[in-house]
């Protein structure tokens, strides 16, 4: 049986990640529905802030996720979770239709995950 003292950092990795993530969709994304009416450089300025706290939550989240994951294991938890936060903020947020393309792609990355954590 695994110990709760033994989830507790690769969840905190997962949390922060997702954190992350969130605040790296709306910085990339949220401008081209919420600023595109204004320049483009006020889009980049406004993006630049959110990143900031992005990246906040990013740079803990790996020094966390490094002592547990290899640095390869951590990118693709990073891909799952961009997809997993992308597809509800693209579908609810964005206006954009549920494809099965997501479903697809999320396929193809439960392959990558396999093999970046066999063995």
């Amino acid at each position: 049986m695994i110990s709760l003292s033994k989830l507790v950092g690769p969840l905190s990795f997962i949390g922060l990640l997702m954190l992350s993530n969130v605040f790296m969709t709306f910085a990339w994304y949220a401008h081209l529905k919420n600023l595109s009416s204004k320049p483009w450089w006020v889009a980049v300025f406004a993006s630049w802030a959110i990143a900031l706290l992005e990246y906040a939550f990013q740079v803990p989240a790996n020094r966390i996720g490094f002592e547990y994951f290899s640095l390869g294991q951590l990118k693709i938890t990073q891909e799952v979770i961009t997809l997993a936060v992308f597809v509800p903020f693209a579908v609810f947020y964005m206006g954009e239709p549920f494809k099965t393309d997501y479903i697809w792609a999320g396929l193809c990355l439960l392959g990558a995950v396999y093999f970046m954590f066999r063995g």
